[in-house]
């Protein structure tokens, strides 16, 4: 095998680790975005009840205030009982002493209701904050995952760009030129395996000649179909 060829070969097998590498790199913003968004819907759940939350204390509060404003207005009416000189009056006092009664224990009820509604939004308000607490450990174990994925990709990168510098230099100008636009205009495969009388690169069948003399790999071949620099393994 001449070495032009056998430079071709190393080349491309370092182009496309390369290539890979870069690909590694450039999809890290897509998946952290995609473990980001099980986060975000944890956070929206977990703002709705909290709000919810705050809703109904806001509420319970209210009805304590009205409660405690009940109780000073049953506690005055019945101090008035020493006051009242007539039957009459008396009766009527009962009555608004009653009905001021009656107002509180609905007040009272009220309140239970709400202490028990607060009790199990803030139940549920903890648990769904449990639930971001995990989104969010899972973000940020996936995002030290890739941060070492990225780290070894950069640092295989440095080290392949360095051989390839070192391949370059030992090709023919023109030869690498050829490479170098196939790689362009190839999806960065610029050379291929020839097995069979087939191209490796578009699988389309190349004359039983061609494949005869290219066997010999004593110098740069390429497919008639596709252009790409062809090897014989052997």
């Amino acid at each position: 095998m001449i070495e032009d060829l056998r430079l071709l070969i190393e080349l491309q097998g370092i182009d496309s680790v390369i290539v890979r590498n870069m690909e590694i790199i450039d999809v890290i913003p897509k998946k952290i975005s995609s473990v980001e968004q099980p986060l975000k819907e944890a956070e929206a759940a977990y703002e709705k009840l909290r709000i919810d939350l705050e809703t109904l204390a806001k509420k319970k509060k209210a009805k304590d205030g009205l409660l405690d404003d009940v109780n000073e207005k049953v506690r005055k009416l019945k101090a008035r009982t020493t006051e009242i000189k007539t039957n009459k009056e008396y009766q009527a006092l009962l009555k608004e002493i009653e009905a001021g009664e009656k107002e509180r224990n609905a007040v009272e009820d009220e309140i239970l209701m709400l202490m028990e509604s607060v009790e199990s939004c803030s139940r549920v308000v903890n648990e769904q904050k449990g639930r971001v607490r995990v989104e969010e450990e899972k973000r940020e174990a996936f995002k030290k995952k890739l941060e070492a994925e990225v780290a070894e990709a950069r640092k295989e990168l440095e080290e392949l760009r360095l051989r390839r510098e070192g391949v370059v230099k030992g090709l023919d100008k023109d030869v690498y030129s050829l490479y170098f636009k196939l790689l362009e205009t190839r999806r960065g495969l610029a050379v291929a395996e020839a097995r069979d009388e087939v191209c490796q690169g578009c699988n389309m069948n190349m004359p039983p000649q061609l494949f005869v003399e290219l066997k010999k790999n004593d110098r740069i071949f390429q497919c008639p179909q596709c252009s790409r620099i062809l090897y014989w393994k052997g």
